[in-house]
């Protein structure tokens, strides 16, 4: 049986860049082709020298190759695009950049270039994690429920915006820098999660010493430079109390909802309620508390409630907001949380469960019936 050219295209097309998520054939990446059977060469063409994932696209070319009827060799040649090639394909997937483009160091920003999450038509759903103070949980219950989303088929992306805490990389597991295209950030992937983080730019020792202004820009960099493909979820976790960062994500995503995350006790819960009304004053919604630490559950079954109990329905209560979850305390949630290994991606827990529960609800019983300002979308 013949091999042609256009048999080697047609079982590459389905083949997947994995940092794109887009056919290799559909974005340029498959040069030259030589057929000698049993043997197939194939020369591909990588979007920057120094592919963090190289190996992974030799080895989806591979087997789809060796599909192929008659094909028992597959050899895979490696090239780079050229800065043409990247400018084209970046205008292609992003749009173009702004003459005054930087780096996310603060030697400039996308000026100008609109945030896609504040379109109207947007079908992106963003959810702001918040709390009134540190301590309780905010970027663990952000990490596992973006997990929790994720593994109900949803596309899922996080923005770490606790600029001087940022922890999400690690919690999530993520083991690669940010790929940078022509100037279009794209973002790694972790437990089906993609991020962007000040820890991608910033020595995890060292202190981010910014001002307000240099922070809003940088936010706004990674709302708008990088390529998140438009995601089902947006999830935010937001840094502690309601400075310059909570102001200026309320001003890039005026569609958000905040979901205001406390422990039990009445000290936790009454520091958690100016986080509420902020979302106020600064018309956000406010779609419901979670309880993060509500009990300990014993080798016996009996549930310590260790912190308290009530805070977190007392303060939906007087939000008149529904308390979306009561979240367990469990070392294996923290401990997941350290390594890189969350909780959520372990359904069979205590805390698994819970996540999966939460991420449920979010997504079916207090999901918007029309999501944001389209008329036609019913969801």
């Amino acid at each position: 049986m013949s091999v042609t050219e256009a048999d080697v295209i047609e079982i590459l097309r389905p083949v997947e860049d994995p940092e794109l998520h887009r056919s290799i054939v559909d974005l340029g990446m498959v040069r030259e082709i030589q057929i000698n059977l049993p043997s197939v060469a194939v020369q591909v063409a990588l979007t920057i020298a120094g592919c963090p994932l190289r190996a992974e696209i030799d080895r989806r070319v591979s087997t789809a190759l060796l599909d192929l009827p008659g094909v028992d060799d597959a050899s895979i040649e490696f090239t780079v695009m050229t800065d043409q090639e990247r400018a084209e394909l970046r205008e292609r997937l992003h749009g173009n950049p702004s003459a005054t483009a930087g780096s996310v160091q603060g030697h400039g920003h996308a000026e100008g270039r609109a945030v896609p999450f504040a379109d109207p038509d947007s079908r992106t759903r963003v959810l702001l994690v918040a709390s009134g103070k540190g301590g309780v949980g905010k970027s663990s219950v952000t990490t596992n429920l973006s997990v929790a989303l994720a593994a109900r088929g949803h596309k899922v992306a996080v923005v770490d915006a606790d600029v001087w805490g940022f922890s999400i990389p690690r919690m999530l597991g993520v083991d690669q820098e940010p790929t940078i295209i022509d100037q279009m950030i794209v973002p790694p992937e972790a437990n089906g999660v993609r991020c962007i983080s000040m820890g991608f730019f910033v020595p995890e020792e060292e202190p981010v010493i910014w001002r307000g202004p240099m922070l809003h820009k940088a936010l706004e960099q990674f709302l708008t430079d990088v390529f998140w493909d438009e995601p089902d979820y947006l999830l935010v976790d937001l840094p502690p109390g309601t400075g310059d960062i909570s102001l200026s994500i309320s001003q890039f995503l005026p569609k958000g909802e905040m979901l205001v995350v406390t422990t039990p006790q009445p000290a936790a819960q009454k520091v958690a309620q100016r986080a509420a009304f902020m979302a106020n004053k600064v018309n956000l919604q406010l779609t419901g508390v979670i309880e993060n630490m509500s009990h300990f559950t014993g080798d016996d079954g009996t549930q310590y409630e260790i912190f308290g109990a009530g805070g977190g329905q007392e303060l939906a209560d007087m939000l008149d907001v529904p308390l979306l979850a009561k979240l367990p305390l469990v070392p294996a949630l923290r401990e997941g949380s350290d390594i890189g290994a969350p909780i959520a991606a372990r359904p069979e827990t205590e805390a698994g469960r819970a996540f999966a529960a939460l991420a449920e609800a979010l997504d079916t019983e207090h999901a918007p019936k029309r999501r944001y300002r389209s008329e036609l979308r019913i969801v």
